[in-house]
C-alpha cells in the first residue's frame, strides 16, 4: 500500500477530507501529516484522526530535514494541502510526478507567490471574473507552474463576497482532490497510465 505524506500550513480542512477518504477506501495510507508551523490547526486535526504529525519549519525544509524525514519514513507520494512554503528542489527531483498541489483558481490566472487562500478570491472578484474554480497540478520548482492534472470550474455570482466564493471553491476541492490523488496513486503501479488520464479528462 502506497504511503502518503500531507504537507499543510493552516487549519487542515482539505487534509482531513483526504485522510478520511483513504481511511474509508483503504487504497492508500496517509502515513504522516507534516505541518510547517507549530500553531497550525492541522496538528489538532491529525490528533483527532489518529494520524502522526510532525512539525518541520521552512528552515527545516531548506536544511534537508524534511527530505530525510520523507525518505526515512518510506513516503511514496506527497500531497500539498494548504502548504504555503516552497518545496525544495531536492524533494521535487526525488519525487517526479509524485507531488501534487491544489490551487483555488483556474491557473494560470491568480497564481504565484503570495496568491493563496482569501488573497486569491479577493483578486478574482476585483478582476470581475465570471468563473473561478480549482487547479490540481504536479509540483515543480516554481510556484503554481507545474503541469495541470485537473481543473474544475464554478460560477462567480454578482453578489459574491470572498467568503461565499471561497465556500463554492472549497466544495470543488473536497469533491475532486481525494479522488484525483487516489487515481494517481493507483496508476503508479500500472504499466500504462492512460486509464488515469482518461478519467481526469
Amino acid at each position: 500500500m502506497k504511503r502518503i505524506a500531507i504537507l499543510a500550513s493552516g487549519t487542515g480542512t482539505n487534509a482531513e477530507r483526504i485522510v478520511r477518504y483513504f481511511q474509508e477506501k483503504g487504497t492508500a495510507e496517509v502515513a504522516w501529516i507534516i505541518a510547517s508551523r507549530a500553531s497550525a490547526g492541522v496538528i489538532e486535526r491529525a490528533a483527532r484522526l489518529h494520524v502522526p504529525c510532525k512539525v518541520i519549519t521552512p528552515d527545516g525544509f531548506a536544511s534537508g530535514e524534511a527530505f530525510r524525514f520523507l525518505k526515512e519514513n518510506e513516503i511514496d507520494f506527497i500531497v500539498l494541502a494548504g502548504f504555503l512554503s516552497r518545496v525544495p528542489d531536492e524533494i521535487v527531483h526525488a519525487y517526479p510526478q509524485k507531488i501534487v498541489n491544489i490551487h483555488p483558481s483556474l491557473l494560470p490566472k491568480f497564481g504565484g507567490k503570495g496568491m493563496y487562500g482569501m488573497h486569491v478570491h479577493e483578486a478574482v472578484l476585483a478582476a470581475g471574473e465570471t468563473e473561478s474554480g480549482i487547479t490540481i497540478q504536479y509540483v515543480s520548482e516554481k510556484y503554481d507552474e507545474g503541469a495541470f492534472i485537473l481543473q474544475a470550474k464554478c460560477p462567480v455570482l454578482s453578489d459574491d463576497t470572498p467568503d461565499t466564493l471561497a465556500a463554492r471553491v472549497h466544495e470543488l476541492e473536497y469533491r475532486y482532490y481525494p479522488e484525483v490523488i487516489e487515481k494517481l496513486i493507483l496508476g503508479l503501479s500500472e504499466t500504462k497510465k492512460q486509464t488515469v488520464y482518461d478519467w481526469l479528462i
